[in-house]
């Protein structure tokens, strides 16, 4: 009689025999009866990229910008417009070729003559006013830097034009051929150049502005600091 109860609990546990034919029908069946893909839970919304929001640039900030002018006095021009009558004055003995080829040239020149005259007429006028510019106004610190710039522009072109004259006395070119010829168009360009930087300078002084002269600025600004 204990022979039973076994039988039956082995019965009971153990899986019911299945044909190959059953399994197939019933994994078919199970396949048919998922959900489709679109329709199956999200494991987890992290699977999904992130979406950031759209920033949008913000407004730069102005901020209101303060144009402040401050006019060059009256004495500042005068005193820097007459500084640079030095090396004009010194610098017209470039012109004499220039005036005996084009007489109608000179005419130009006719109102300037008798304070020309004058400097002339002071004994060693070149040298007086060459110092005076240079140790009165240059190494003054009570003149503004806008006229001790200038003074020095007028300082260092002055001293400029003295290198040709000094070249003129150790070569000694005659009256003809080809040196003659080249000494004729170094003064012609020496005195074109001296024209430009006055009259350049001498306008934009009055104006108020700063003239920067070529090869003459960037050395007046390495003797004034800056």
């Amino acid at each position: 009689m204990a022979s039973v109860p076994l039988l039956r609990f082995s019965l009971c546990h153990s899986p019911p025999a299945t044909s190959p034919a059953t399994r197939q029908f019933t994994s078919t069946t199970n396949a048919a009866l998922q959900p489709p893909l679109l329709l199956r839970p999200l494991r987890s919304i992290s699977a999904f990229p992130t979406i950031r929001p759209l920033r949008l640039p913000s407004a730069r900030r102005t901020t209101p910008i303060s144009m402040s002018y401050n006019p060059t006095v009256a004495i500042d021009r005068l005193v820097s417009a007459v500084s640079y009558f030095l090396p004009f004055f010194n610098g017209l003995q470039y012109g004499r070729y220039l005036f005996a080829q084009y007489p109608k040239f000179a005419v130009l020149f006719e109102p300037i003559l008798p304070l020309l005259s004058l400097y002339r007429s002071v004994p060693y006028a070149s040298f007086v006013a060459f110092f005076a510019l240079y140790l009165g106004v240059v190494r003054n610190p009570s003149f503004s830097r806008y006229v001790r710039f200038n003074a020095m522009q007028a300082v260092v072109l002055d001293v400029l034009l003295v290198i040709p004259v000094l070249l003129l006395r150790i070569f000694t070119p005659g009256r003809s051929g080809i040196g003659f010829k080249l000494m004729v168009m170094g003064h012609n360009a020496l005195f074109t150049f001296v024209v430009f930087c006055f009259v350049y300078s001498l306008v934009s002084t009055i104006l108020g502005r700063t003239p920067y002269l070529p090869f003459v600025a960037d050395a007046a600004g390495r003797q004034l600091g800056g």
